[in-house]
Order: structure tokens, then sequence, then C-alpha cells
């Protein structure tokens, strides 16, 4: 994979990382920190994001916060990303993308659109006018920074989004949970609690929410121990879920029946952990143990028995699950004592998360975003998920892709390239009608799969590489670029020529030196041209009467040989010794008009 990523080195070179959970009020333009009432600490997202614009929710919206009155929203561009979140490559981590429409726009059409992190589809979002929407993955990164996106789905449904957060968790965490995939949050209920649970209460600032009125033949318990330490189990509930619980009216013969209708209607594979803590010190006699059926079939092979001030926990994973799907609680039959659950978790499982572009890939264009303020728009994964790659880049259907064209032409481009020579599979680059300066970088010329290469109007200089020039499996395009030469020549760089080089190497042409053919062409006379001429006229002349009347004499030969045969003579004649006058008088008089010409020049400088 990559030493990776995106973002990337030039994320990495932007911001200076940090290990504390980052909390960013998307569309919030304030560059101060605040707190909010649950303790959180809030950024706005400037430094996050470079596309985009922010917009405001109208305060008539009930219960309105303040990190849910402003968004972002984006017109333009497949995906928008949020990129150099830093996590640190290993940490497992849980990230919350948060939605509140709130008729922003005034046109009472709440949109719907995709969510993505670091390359891989997390969820289509379907936003509500009123309702925040929120959306929750935990997982292993891959990566160093990590990447929150929306993608556009549909026309004129403009992706937003109210609030991202990213929470470091402790790695025993979710520890079924195999690296190679994501948990996708679908319910977090405290059962028993009468209003909503996170942070401070709980630490890693997960919302659990209260589970409503228990129905027929359930009732509410509270806890009477002073303390109840969630820390014995290695996903740390928080004391505030283990307070209150679920448990049967009857003894031991009723059952807590739970189903979860965020769950599709087809079952899927499930990841669950179920908490419980006894609610009061037992004696002797009284026994509480618990056994845990889903659609009728025991879940576990033991029972859980519920320890006092302190939390238990069941963790399931390897079962499927749907909005039908029923799970039972039952007292077991050693059980004296009726069952009861405080809390409880239920997640979907992700595809297996992809490794992300080729990191050689991804560091060749963290360069040119580097260099280039225009591209620094541009995050998240450059070629994942599939259908939202960067719009100037081709990218192969490898599961880790690599990166084979570059598509930069008229993008504003200025100053000179940078090296992103680690990008081996590029087949085509184009940075044609920009504004890139100074030399044409070898590396290019290095380039292994290389077969088209245009570098047409911009503002390069100096001798072009010949591992180009030399190159017969490269179409070179120059024109428009009249500082550069071809390799050999000696440059002209005084930006004044009309000429620039244009190449196939299919078609090669090979140009010559530019100072000698311009000296030549205007410091021959006109005078020796015509002399020149006036001689080689007389000659032909005289020549031609002689082969003439030979021929008639002689009676042998018909007219037009005679005149072919006069023609050779003469040329031949020419060859050996006319030619040989007119050459040594014109390089005399050129030589003559070169050191005038110079010497002209010299006196000028």
């Amino acid at each position: 994979m990559i030493t990776h990523h995106l973002l990337f080195v030039f994320l990495a070179l932007s911001t200076i990382p940090t290990l504390a959970d980052v909390n960013i009020d998307c569309g919030s333009t304030s560059k101060n920190v605040y707190v909010d009432e649950n303790s959180l600490a809030w950024v706005g997202d400037d430094g996050y994001i470079q596309s985009g614009e922010p917009q405001t929710v109208p305060s008539t919206i009930v219960g309105l916060t303040n990190v849910m009155s402003t968004l972002r929203v984006f017109t333009t561009g497949k995906k928008n990303c949020y990129s150099n979140i830093f996590a640190g490559k290993g940490s497992k981590v849980m990230v919350r993308a948060s939605f509140l429409y709130g008729n922003y726009d005034k046109k009472s059409s709440p949109p719907s659109f995709d969510l993505q992190f670091d390359g891989n589809h997390w969820a289509t979002v379907v936003t509500s006018s009123d309702q925040v929407v929120s959306y929750e993955a935990i997982y292993v990164t891959k990566v160093d920074y990590i990447s929150v996106c929306v993608a556009q789905t549909s026309p004129q449904q403009f992706p937003f989004i109210s609030a991202i957060e990213v929470g470091n968790l402790d790695g025993n965490m979710y520890g079924l949970l195999d690296v190679n995939y994501a948990l996708f949050l679908k319910s977090r209920v405290a059962f028993g609690a009468k209003d909503t649970i996170r942070k401070p209460d709980d630490v890693y600032n997960r919302i659990w929410d209260p589970a409503g009125s228990p129905g027929q033949g359930i009732t509410v318990v509270s806890s009477d121990a002073f303390y109840i330490s969630g820390a014995s189990v290695d996903d740390f509930p928080p004391q505030a879920v283990l307070q209150n619980a679920f448990t049967t009216a009857a003894s031991t013969t009723g059952s807590i029946d739970l189903t979860f209708n965020d769950l599709p209607q087809k079952a899927i594979s499930v990841y669950a952990n179920m908490y419980f803590s006894e609610v009061t010190q037992l004696d002797s006699t009284q026994k509480r143990s618990i056994q845990v059926n889903i659609d009728g079939i025991s879940a576990f092979s033991k029972p859980i028995v519920p320890v006092y001030g302190e939390a238990s926990e069941l963790r399931l994973s390897n079962h499927t699950a749907s909005a039908n799907t029923t799970f039972s609680l039952v007292a077991a039959p050693d059980s004296t004592l009726p069952p009861l659950i405080n809390a409880m978790e239920v997640f979907s499982f992700s595809d297996e998360l992809t490794d992300g572009t080729y990191s050689d890939d991804v560091n060749g264009l963290a360069s040119l975003l580097v260099n280039f303020d225009v591209l620094q728009a541009w995050g998240g994964d450059p070629c994942l998920p599939a259908p939202y790659s960067w719009d100037w880049i081709n990218c192969t259907a490898d599961a880790t892709p690599r990166v084979t064209a570059l598509y930069l032409n008229s993008f504003g481009l200025s100053g000179a390239l940078p090296d992103f020579s680690s990008m081996t599979s590029l087949e085509t680059i184009d940075l044609s009608n920009n504004s890139i300066t100074e030399l044409i970088p070898d590396f290019l010329g290095t380039l292994p799969k290389l077969k088209l290469l245009n570098l047409a109007d911009n503002n390069l200089a100096g001798t072009v590489p010949s591992s180009l020039t030399n190159n017969k499996n490269l179409k070179l395009i120059l024109t428009g670029n009249p500082d550069l030469c071809l390799s050999g020549d000696s440059c002209q760089t005084d930006g004044n020529s009309d000429e620039s080089p244009t190449r196939s190497s299919k078609n090669k042409q090979k140009r010559k030196n530019k100072k000698t053919p311009v000296i030549l062409g205007s410091s021959i006379p006109s005078v020796v041209v015509v002399l020149a001429v006036g001689w080689v006229l007389a000659k032909f002349y005289h020549k031609r009467r002689r082969p003439a009347v030979a021929a008639h004499a002689g009676g042998a030969r018909p007219e037009g040989a005679t005149v072919t045969s006069s023609l050779h003579e003469m040329v031949s004649d020419i060859g050996q010794s006319g030619m040989e006058e007119v050459r040594v008088s014109i390089q005399d008089e050129i030589t003559s008009k070169i050191s005038e010409q110079l010497s002209h020049q010299e006196g000028q400088q």
C-alpha cells in the first residue's frame, strides 16, 4: 500500500498533526475554537477544505445548536473531501458525519447523495428538512490522514455537510473487528435512560439514544450502586448507560424481545455488543443468569451473569440479522431472577476496505498539489471509489489503482514542474496551455509507459532532453514554447522567434542551427546572386551550341537526344569547373559580409 496518503504528503506539509480528537464545524468561518454544551471543542473548517460554499441554517429550526447552524454545500465537482484530518496510521477511530438541511436554500428539497471515507463507500445520505441525520463508522486507519467526502449522485441535488467528528478509541475496543473492514452504526441504545447520553458522560463521545417507553411486560429498574465501572470490559460503556436497565415484570418466565428497524429487510452480517450490570446486591439465594437467543436459537454457549457495580458484556460478530430479527433475553434454567439489559450497540459491516491508490502515484500527485495552488482543492483518494476519481486523471480498475493519465491542459498552472517520476504507469501527460516555466525535467524521459507528452503553449525554455526526442514510441508536442530547442541544437532564448519545436517521433524533423540560416538569409547581397546566375546561363548557352551542331552533322541522333546529351555535358562541365568558380566567388562574398555584420553587431553592443 502506501506510506500514503492523501491526505497526503501535501497535507502533512500544510498542517501540524495532533492526536487529539477533531471536531469540525462545517461552514463556520470562525477562526476561534469554541466549546459546546457537550464539552466538545469545535473548530471552523477553513483549514480542512478549499472547495464549497458556507451557508447558514435558519434560526427558526427547533433545537438548533451552534454547530448545526452552519453547513458547507458543494455545487461543483464529482466529490468534495475534507482530507487533512490527522488520525495516525493504525489508529482505531470513530468518525461521525452529521447533516442538517434546514431548508437553507429555501427550496424545501432535502437532497440525497453519497458519503465516503478514505476511498471507500460509506452510506447514501438521506437528509431531512428539520432533523439532524448522522452516520458513524469505526475502523482501523490505513493512512495517517483520513478523508471524509460527499459525492453528488443526482442532478441539482447538491451535497452538503454540517459537522465531522473524529475520535480516537482504545485499541482493545470493538476487538472482534477485522482490520480490513469497518463497522457502520445502526443502533446504539441505553435501556431505561431518559435522555441522550454522550460526552462528557462517555469519554469516547459515543451517542446513546434512550430506548423510549418499555413495551408491555417490560419495566425499568435502576442500579443502587454508588459507582459502576465500565472499565471491567474492553468496550468501556459509560456509567450513565449502566445506571438503568430493562427487565421483565414477571419473575423468570418473561422475555425481553428487541428488534432494530434500522437494519435492512434483507439479512446482513452484524456486529453487536450487549451490556449488563446487576442493579442490586444479591444474597446467596438469588441468581440472575441470562440466555440470549436470536430468532429462538441460542446465540451463546454460556449464559451471562451480571456483576453488581461492574459492567459485563456479550459480543456478537458472526451472525446475520435484519429488521425482522428478534433478539430475545430469557432467564437461564438456573436463574431465580428475570433477565435484564442495560445497553446495546448494533453495527453492519462495510465491504472490504481498500488500500487506496498506489502509494507512488499518490506521492507524485501530492507533489503536484504542493507545487500548484490551483490543484489544492482536490482531496480524498485520487482514484477511489471508482466512479469518483479526480476529474483530471485516469486510473486503472485494479484493487490498488494506478494513475495512467494526467489531463491538466488549461488549468492555470504556473511555475516549474515538480518531480513526479514515481508515477511510472503514466501513458498520457497533457500539460498544454498553461504557464509552466523553466526546463523540461529529465525524468519525463524515464517514464517507461509514456506514449503522449503534450507541453504545447507554455513558457518552457532550454534544450529538450534527448531521452524525449530519441524516444520513437513517444508523441511529443512542444509548439508554442519559443525558447525551446531540440537536443543538440544551439538554443535561441531571446523569445523573439515565431518557431517552436513540434515533433512526433514517427515523423521527426531535425532542425538546423538557428543562427547560421538567419545570417545567410540576410547577408548574401543580391548582386552576388545576379552575377552567379548570369555566369551559369552564359556557360549553358556556350555549351548548348557545340553539341547541337555535332549532332546535326552526324545525322544519327533525334532532336530529343541532342538536348538531353547537351544538358548532360553542360551539367558535367559546370559541376567540374564552373560551379567551383561560383562557389569560391560566393564564399568570398559571404565571408566578407559576415565579417561586416559581426563588426556592426559588436559596435551596437
